[in-house]
């Protein structure tokens, strides 16, 4: 179900994945969009980061008192070094791709990228669906033959714990809207349409709570998440991982392989019969995964399937009406034998 990259295109993802997630880690209030100015108060200079709203609104975050430590790290954010860097990991992903790896469309990327630029995934939002599955490709050094096909855009974050850096409220409305694509939120701003692409949806999604499957409003993120069953599993050990488009690697959160594999299996079951096709795809995604999983690394596989399984009868029942999917539709899986 897949076949193997070369290894001169292994390397070169290697190498911008390990050169982005350094960049991602070192980010600073510099590396913030927007720009930063100073006010003067009773003879002391305070500094402020500004950034332009959609509306034409200058929203103003304050920083501090200006020191020295402070005037240098603002000073970074004009640094012409700055911009060499990014040019550098935008060769480098240029590179990667060349050789064959895989790009998110540049349409996607827009909206991923400028998502990450207002702070989305730093204050623990997440990447779900077909993107996640088509990145491990680069990850495992590939290319999948089955349930490649993607049109949405899927997001996800816990609504909870938010601890956030600058700019101190992560306006996702703003974001999306900043783009200038079209997209319009339907009543609870959960979803985002475009009518010019009647399948190309933004989703913010959240995992079920006890109190019920009314969409969330986080104010700290501007945007209200729709609550889905099960979302927790793949949620929960989120981490960061690299995607690659025309303009440069962008650092996103996303499920482990393993997780998101199993993940498919436990949600194909509770798809309407209006939505075959989805759990068909959800079936290839899994079984591709669980082609690769269970040659290379079983062990995770494993671990996930058994997790599954300690959380409750409700969970076990779906996840076996999945796995039972799994083997009509492709017999031949030898490595379906860990998911028992």
């Amino acid at each position: 179900m897949y076949a193997e990259l070369s290894a001169a295109a292994q390397t070169a993802f290697a190498s911008v994945a390990s050169a982005a997630l350094s960049a991602e880690s070192a980010r600073s209030i510099a590396a913030a969009p927007g720009g930063f100015a100073t006010k003067a108060v009773h003879g002391q200079r305070y500094w402020y980061h500004q950034i332009r709203q959609p509306d034409g609104r200058l929203l103003q975050t304050y920083l501090g008192k200006a020191t020295p430590e402070l005037d240098a790290l603002v000073a970074q954010h004009k640094d012409p070094t700055a911009a060499a860097a990014r040019e550098h990991l935008r060769r480098l992903a240029q590179a990667a791709l060349a050789l064959g790896c895989d790009e998110v469309i540049p349409r996607h990327a827009m909206v991923i990228q400028r998502l990450h630029d207002h702070g989305f995934f730093r204050v623990g939002g997440v990447l779900l669906g077909t993107h996640c599955f088509l990145a491990y490709q680069n990850m495992f050094g590939v290319r999948w033959t089955l349930g490649t096909t993607t049109v949405d855009l899927d997001f996800a974050h816990s609504g909870r714990n938010l601890s956030l850096a600058l700019p101190d409220r992560v306006d996702t409305h703003a974001a999306i809207e900043s783009l200038r694509m079209g997209f319009v939120p339907n009543a609870d701003r959960s979803t985002y349409k475009k009518a010019d692409e009647p399948d190309f949806d933004l989703d913010f999604l959240t995992a079920l709570r006890r109190t019920g499957d009314a969409p969330v409003h986080v104010e700290a993120l501007n945007v209200t998440l729709q609550p889905l069953r099960f979302l927790e599993f793949s949620m929960e050990a989120a981490a960061p991982a690299v995607l690659l488009s025309r303009r440069g690697p962008i650092v996103v959160n996303m499920p482990p392989a393993e997780r998101y594999a199993v993940h498919k299996l436990l949600v194909c079951g509770e798809r309407p019969a209006a939505q075959r096709t989805k759990a068909l795809k959800d079936v290839a995604q899994a079984a591709t995964l669980v082609d690769y999983l269970g040659t290379h690394d079983p062990e995770a596989l494993a671990a996930a399937w058994a997790d599954l399984q300690s959380r409750g009868p409700g969970w076990r029942k779906r996840a076996a009406q999945g796995v039972a999917m799994l083997r009509r539709q492709y017999p031949a899986l030898e490595a379906a034998v860990l998911l028992a």
